[in-house]
Order: C-alpha cells, then structure tokens, then sequence
C-alpha cells in the first residue's frame, strides 16, 4: 500500500503549533481552499485539525466559506466529536441562512442531548442554538427546557457556569 505524500498544509497541521499554523495561512492565503477542503473533509487526523485552524483564521461571515456553510451543516452528522466542535465554531463566525437555520438548530439539538458527547462539543452545540433563537425568539423555551438537571449533570461546574451565563443573556 503506498500512502499520499503530505501537502505542505497537512504537514504544519500536525507538526506544528497554533501560531505557527496561523502565520502560515496569512502568509499563504492560497492554501485557504485546501484547508476548507480539509475541514470538510473525513481525512484525519487533518480535517478536525484544518477546522481548528480555519476558525482561529476566519473573518467574521468570511467570504471565501460563505459557499460552504451548507455543506458543512450536512456534513455534521457525520464526524466525530472534536470535527463537529470546530464546525460548529466556525459555524458561529458564519451568516448562516434562514433556510438552514432549522437543519443547523436539529443537529445541534442531537448533539445536545447526547449527554455523554464531549462537554466541549455540546456546550457549542447550544451556544449555536442560542445564536439561532436571536432570530426566532419562540425557541428559547424549547432550549430552557433541554437546560434542566438531565442534561447538565454530566457536566463540569465550569461548563454548568458557562451556560448559566449563555441563558442569562436570552433572557
């Protein structure tokens, strides 16, 4: 079996650190496509990599992801905890529009009540949610009730604060 050389960007994602990363994609803003492609890809251990640099790399509504967020919403199910966290985190610097918003708002609410997913993930889970009620306010009871004992007990008390301070703010 012969494996597939490495791309540069693949070799600095998981050989180098964060603001080694970052000052590679300002300085090479032709590999942008190649991480997206990355991120939305099932290639690991770079694409949940690729997420997490794009995130820490993107404009508020970036414009080159613009075309992509759909994909990625589709795409969601389908990776694993650390991937989705990232997409979701990208997800939250995105435009995302009125008719994906309930797509986005459904796979959220599953990985929210997979009380046993990373508390990482499904804190950003319901952080996006939240993002989404500011323009459908009629879902914040929907929310307030996935917010009770069942769901937050697996949680750390520092997870448990920070959604405590996300639903102050819905209120």
């Amino acid at each position: 079996m012969t494996r597939n050389k490495e791309t540069k960007l693949e070799y600095l994602l998981t050989n180098s650190h964060k603001a080694e990363m970052i000052a590679y994609m300002e300085s090479h803003p032709e590999d942008f496509n190649e991480a997206i492609k990355l991120a939305i890809a099932d290639k690991q251990p770079y694409s949940w990599r690729a997420s997490w640099l794009l995130w820490s790399c993107l404009d508020k509504n970036d414009k080159r992801l613009r075309n992509y967020v759909k994909k990625i919403i589709d795409i969601l199910p389908k990776r694993k905890d650390n991937q989705q966290r990232e997409l979701l985190m990208i997800l939250q610097r995105m435009e995302v529009k009125d008719k994906y918003e309930g797509q986005l708002f459904d796979e959220c609410t599953k990985i929210w009540e997979q009380t046993g997913k990373n508390p990482s993930l499904r804190y950003n889970a319901l952080k996006t949610m939240l993002s989404i009620t500011k323009k459908h306010p009629d879902l914040t009871r929907e929310i307030r009730n996935m917010t009770d004992t069942y769901y937050t007990e697996t949680l750390s008390d520092s997870v448990k604060r920070s959604i405590a301070k996300l639903m102050k703010t819905q209120q």
